[in-house]
């Protein structure tokens, strides 16, 4: 058993106001490996007022100066990729070559974009005689979830860092390590005292603290749509800004036209991908109501194909356990759901992979034939479970797509690209993939709808932590 019981306060690692800690499971083993401190209001409050004190400097200093210190941050994670691939494998069962290739390769991502925006962005224009200039928003609280935690965490504090922002961050309490040893790479790249803190605990002790405080102008929460409720509700009485990515149930419409044996493969995966544990995963895949039984077959065997392992031995391709007891029995559940609803179950289904009599593991799961008003086409599972839909024109497909309470992406397959686009043009979410497109790094990411609001990565994810001020008669007005 591993300890990490202290936090991340005003450039020091300190003891938690009130000691209590919380066992860390592995989802593997299904057995403790590490215990960590549990904050509260009184962490929150110390942390808050570093922040507060350092902001008054950080938030003066010069693109140069955060340019270099992004630079810093960016060279010690590197060294430290390891350190943190094994802790994401350990405490969220995901596979190690996929910690490696993506969790911790998304980080990386994030503060190499921040970099390049900062380059590039105008804090300041002219508009006649007035200065629009943007600055730091100040103090932010940020909220990071499990699934793909260095993600997270550094979609927040890299573009927070880059326009001068001073910041706390509550990661999950379910997958913390990760997140510690984030906070151990910014100690030792040298980020000022107090610009970043970190606090481990839960939403009710720590997330609430800090929604709810009047010394923090800014919360960025990503998480379930019940928790971002309760951050803004939280936020509300102080009037600080909250931006929220938040839950999400994406379609993937399959045109009559696309290629089959690429489209439904490649956009299979990235459900099945994490354990199914990812917020825009294409889980409703919209299929003309001629081609289903065809699509069908082709999604039994690609589903079929994905083999469960442990999470530190298993070859590339693997899926390992979803995060936890609470997780798994949620998806059960909800497979459960299907199958009482009249689904088609084509492939997978309830309990544990053969093979496995331990771990949070998962059959990766196809249901055909899924209406609309089913659970499992309302419900985000957050597991590896399809459900595949049929439409009778493009119509009621776009109708179909949109005919959710969520809105974050959106997925369109067609060998006609303008097709697609028309089709891309018309879905109500957030970011949206033509034809298993690789990501962009550059490109926003956030939800309309139950998804949440504001935006993430790239030069727009900067806005987020900026004011807006505008200097009526800056420059005098010419004869």
């Amino acid at each position: 058993m591993k300890d990490y019981l202290k936090f991340y306060i005003n450039g020091q690692w300190v003891d938690p106001v009130t000691p209590k800690t919380l066992d860390v499971e592995n989802p593997a083993t299904e057995e403790p490996f590490a215990r960590i401190s549990v904050g509260s209001k009184a962490d929150v409050d110390k942390a808050v007022k570093a922040a507060r004190a350092a902001f008054e400097k950080y938030s003066q200093t010069s693109v140069k100066e955060r340019l270099d210190l992004l630079g810093q941050i960016m060279s010690v994670y590197q060294k430290r990729s390891d350190d943190m691939a094994h802790a994401v494998s350990e405490e969220m069962g995901c596979p190690l070559w996929l910690s490696k290739a993506a969790q911790v390769g998304l980080g990386i991502n994030h503060l190499r974009q921040a970099i390049e925006s900062l380059k590039a962005y105008q804090f300041e224009r002219m508009q006649g005689t007035t200065l629009i200039r943007k600055e730091p928003i100040g103090v932010c609280g940020f909220i990071t979830p499990w699934n793909w935690p260095l993600n997270q965490i550094g979609c927040k504090v890299a573009p927070a860092l880059a326009t001068g922002c001073t910041m706390i961050l509550k990661p999950s309490e379910i997958a913390p390590i990760n997140a510690y040893i984030y906070s151990e790479v910014l100690a030792e790249a040298g980020v000022p005292a107090g610009v970043y803190n970190m606090i481990n605990g839960d939403g009710p002790g720590v997330g609430q603290a800090l929604a709810s405080h009047p010394g923090i102008d800014m919360m960025s929460i990503t998480g379930s749509e019940r928790a971002g409720i309760a951050v803004a509700k939280a936020a509300a009485d102080t009037i600080k800004r909250v931006a929220q990515e938040l839950g999400g149930k994406s379609p993937n419409i399959i045109l009559d036209d696309a290629d089959l044996s690429k489209a439904i493969p490649a956009t299979i995966m990235p459900v099945m991908m994490n354990s199914g544990q990812s917020c825009n995963a294409p889980t409703r895949m919209l299929v003309p109501e001629n081609l289903h039984d065809q699509v069908v077959a082709i999604a039994k065997g690609v589903v079929e194909g994905v083999k469960q392992a442990d999470p530190m031995t298993g070859g590339p391709g693997t899926q390992g356990p979803v995060v936890s007891k609470a997780q798994w029995d949620k998806i059960q559940r909800l497979i459960k759901a299907g199958i009482d609803e009249g689904a088609t179950l084509v492939a997978g289904g309830l309990g544990r992979p053969e093979g496995f009599n331990r771990g949070y593991y998962v059959k990766p799961t196809v249901f055909a034939n899924v209406k609309n008003d089913m659970t499992i086409a309302r419900e985000e599972i957050f597991g590896p479970v399809l459900s595949i839909l049929k439409y009778k024109d493009i119509e009621d497909a776009i109708r179909i797509a949109n005919d959710t309470d969520f809105g974050l992406a959106g997925y369109v397959q067609s060998s006609d690209v303008k097709k697609a686009q028309a089709v891309a043009k018309r879905i109500r979410a957030g970011q949206i993939n033509i034809n298993a497109a690789p990501g962009d790094s550059n490109a926003p990411f956030g939800g309309y709808k139950h998804s949440g609001n504001g935006r993430e990565w790239g030069s727009l994810g900067f806005e987020e932590f900026l004011e807006v001020k505008a200097v009526v008669g800056f420059e005098p007005k010419v004869a």
